[in-house]
């Protein structure tokens, strides 16, 4: 979407929706509007509406508040903001990539994440655009009794922002460094007494501190509310994305040194054009209340996305430590992703046990297809380039198919959740998961085919302790199930991964509930995790045995009048305990950091009649392994950056905001996939947003 597409949405859809707006009876549109709100719950990561502080599990909620001031416009870099969670190989800038508690998911797609309680991170999806979230929920530990296959370290679930029966229209307009530009349109409001829409629009596009690198992105969603009665509620959302940039896979180090050619050498080939990922889903939501106990929750999601381009990746560097070899590629590949849940949740006394139960069914497709072409440099080296002094243009030798596989994946599973309240101080948790999973595989260029199928069950078991209002002291342990997904080399699905999770935890809310904080200890094992094949690139093996254990600490909230503090800080040790030939018994994850943390405070004051702030924040990551395939000596350094926010509201309705990312410009270095591979991370940069409210 261009910004002239998004700009006449915004003004076509405006003289509508007001006129549709005037007519609405005020009494109407307050009753409808808790109807609407009551309705939100069906799509929380925790699937209830419990407390937060009842849950045996470290849970932080990012607002889009907090969002907002600090400049936050991906899900990336949203999860910075948090502890535990270090950044990881994102496939040439193409999508999310990240690990919680030491964990990445499957190397095959991005991150796992959720929107609105559905994965949204099976297939080609690109970097997540935060212009729709309300709120971020991650929930720290396994959830595998409520959602299947995840990951032991934790969930992450988007939540959208909902129609509302008020109108509201918000603008925001960005300039930044490196002539990046950007606006965004939220706009929401009723079309009738039973219906309102809200449409969140964002379109970007700019250069890169990376030479020769530019990008466009542009994001919409629209999405409709129906009150049918005073029980029932039925929603629709539509996301619609796409990014164009080039294939980057960062720098390289010199025989294990950084630093010898500058941040911004781009290494690959302009004249490749631009990697295009595109993604449309829809979601559709039901909730009807029986009564004041008892309600039935239900949904459906439909994802199409796909990924295609020419790339120019680094191969090999010779020995006179100036000639990178390289090789070149195109990608083809796309995904279909139907996922559907029906859940019962109500409530029930026994004697003086009061019990909060919840009894769900969910089932998904997926359909990935892939087809690569690849060309490994030639003898003659023809397509090398200096990385001292590099000339583009180079042209490779024709590309030959090296991948071509179609992957169906058909998943059932019945859980079963009770939250039990004991008594005043004592709370529990027990829940039980049955999945069932079939899987097929098809390498049409070595024409055979495999299949699998696979049965599991997920149990989950938690306490928690109240001794005083304000204190939760809490402990759980669960058991995971996770599918692996690709083809191994000998044309094999892969065993599933299974994991086994330990947690203590205390939670604190203070008496106003303006500040709240956690800290946890666990312990996670996990087994058939998959990594690289060294034998080729393009495939993965299932390598071992491995375990993760560390402490984290969140703190959120206002600790002073109008001062607001986040922080967090994360011991992660996270090792390979019992490896092969592949990985060494040992070994450290690859880009998890021991030690981690951030603080950002805000201070929030009058000037006059206008509202403005100020703030600071400073990120620490400590070192981290630099090599996915093979355990080496190769490490990122550890790095320190500082982040400046400001804003300024004359009045309710405008506000100007000024943040300088990476202050003092520190060289630092994000991830990494291999010593050839190293994304740097960004320069220092300013951005300039004026939000406006109609």
């Amino acid at each position: 979407m261009h910004y002239k597409h998004l700009s006449l949405l915004i003004a076509a859809a405006y003289p509508i929706l007001t006129h549709a707006q005037e007519q609405t009876n005020p009494e109407v549109l307050i009753k409808a509007q808790r109807q609407n709100y009551r309705s939100i719950s069906a799509t929380g990561a925790t699937k209830t509406d419990a407390l937060l502080a009842d849950l045996p599990q470290s849970v932080r909620v990012l607002t889009a508040d907090l969002l907002k001031d600090n400049g936050v416009t991906s899900l990336n870099n949203a999860l910075d903001l948090t502890s535990g969670i270090a950044r990881q190989s994102n496939l040439g800038g193409l999508w999310d990539s990240y690990a919680m508690r030491g964990f990445t998911g499957d190397p095959n797609f991005g991150s796992d994440y959720m929107v609105n309680g559905f994965s949204s991170s099976r297939g080609y999806n690109g970097l997540r655009d935060t212009a729709s979230t309300q709120s971020i929920e991650i929930l720290k530990g396994p959830s595998s009794a409520l959602y299947g296959r995840g990951e032991p370290g934790g969930t992450v679930n988007i939540m959208t922002k909902k129609p509302r029966f008020k109108p509201e229209y918000d603008v925001e307009l960005t300039l930044a460094s490196h002539q990046t530009y950007r606006i965004a349109a939220d706009i929401t409001g009723p079309v009738s007494d039973n219906f309102a829409y809200r449409i969140n629009a964002a379109a970007e596009q700019g250069n890169s501190y990376r030479d020769t690198i530019s990008s466009k992105r542009s994001f919409v969603s629209p999405s409709l509310v129906w009150l049918i009665g005073e029980r029932t509620t039925l929603s629709y959302e539509l996301e619609a994305s796409e990014q164009k940039t080039p294939f980057d896979r960062g720098v390289l180090a010199v025989n294990g040194k950084l630093g010898l050619i500058p941040n911004s050498r781009f290494l690959g080939e302009p004249g490749d054009g631009l990697m295009t990922v595109k993604s449309l889903g829809h979601q559709v939501f039901v909730q009807h209340d029986f009564n004041q106990q008892w309600s039935l929750q239900s949904g459906l999601s439909y994802r199409d996305s796909a990924l295609n381009g020419y790339s120019t990746e680094a191969n090999n560097l010779l020995a006179d430590e100036h000639t990178l070899r390289r090789q070149r590629r195109y990608r083809d590949f796309s995904a279909t992703d139907k996922s559907a849940r029906v859940e019962l949740v109500g409530r029930f006394d026994t004697a003086a046990i009061k019990h909060h139960v919840l009894l769900g069914v969910d089932t998904y497709q997926f359909d990935d297809s892939r087809v690569q072409l690849r060309r490994n440099p030639s003898a003659t080296n023809a397509y090398a380039i200096d990385i001292y002094n590099p000339v583009y243009g180079k042209i490779a030798d024709p590309l030959t198919l090296s991948v071509n596989t179609l992957e169906n994946q058909r998943a059932r599973g019945l859980y079963l959740q009770d939250q039990i309240d004991l008594g005043a101080q004592w709370k529990a948790l027990l829940g039980l998961r049955s999945d069932h999973y079939d899987q097929t595989l098809t390498n049409y260029r070595a024409s055979v085919a495999s299949s699998q199928s696979l049965s599991a069950s997920s149990p989950r078991a938690g306490l928690v302790y109240q001794p005083i209002k304000g204190i939760s002291l809490y402990a759980n342990v669960a058991k995971g199930f996770r599918p692996n997904s690709g083809i191994s080399i000998s044309n094999t699905a892969f065993p599933a991964e299974e994991s086994r999770s330990y947690e203590v935890g205390l939670k604190f809310d203070t008496p106003d509930n303006k500040t709240s904080a956690t800290i946890a200890l666990y312990r996670i094992k996990k087994t058939n995790v998959l990594t690289t094949n060294p034998a080729s690139t393009d495939f993965s093996i299932a390598a071992g045995e491995v375990g993760s254990k560390g402490l984290e600490l969140d703190v959120a909230g206002d600790i002073a009048t109008d001062l607001r503090l986040s922080a967090a800080y994360a011991y992660t040790d996270a090792t390979v305990t019992k490896g092969d030939n592949t990985i060494i018994t040992g070994s450290r994850f690859p880009n998890v950091a021991k030690h981690s943390a951030n603080l950002i405070l805000s201070q929030l004051f009058t000037l006059g009649t206008a509202r403005a702030s100020v703030g600071a924040g400073i990120n620490y990551v400590g070192e981290r392994l630099g090599d996915v395939a093979v355990s080496s000596s190769f490490v990122l350094p550890a790095y320190t950056t500082v982040k400046l926010m400001s804003s300024y509201s004359p009045s309710k309705t405008t506000r100007v905001s000024l943040n300088v990312d990476n202050l003092f410009n520190k060289r630092y270095y994000a991830s990494s996939y291999s010593q050839l591979w190293v994304a740097p991370g960004a320069e220092r940069s300013v951005n300039l947003t004026l939000h406006q409210q109609f």
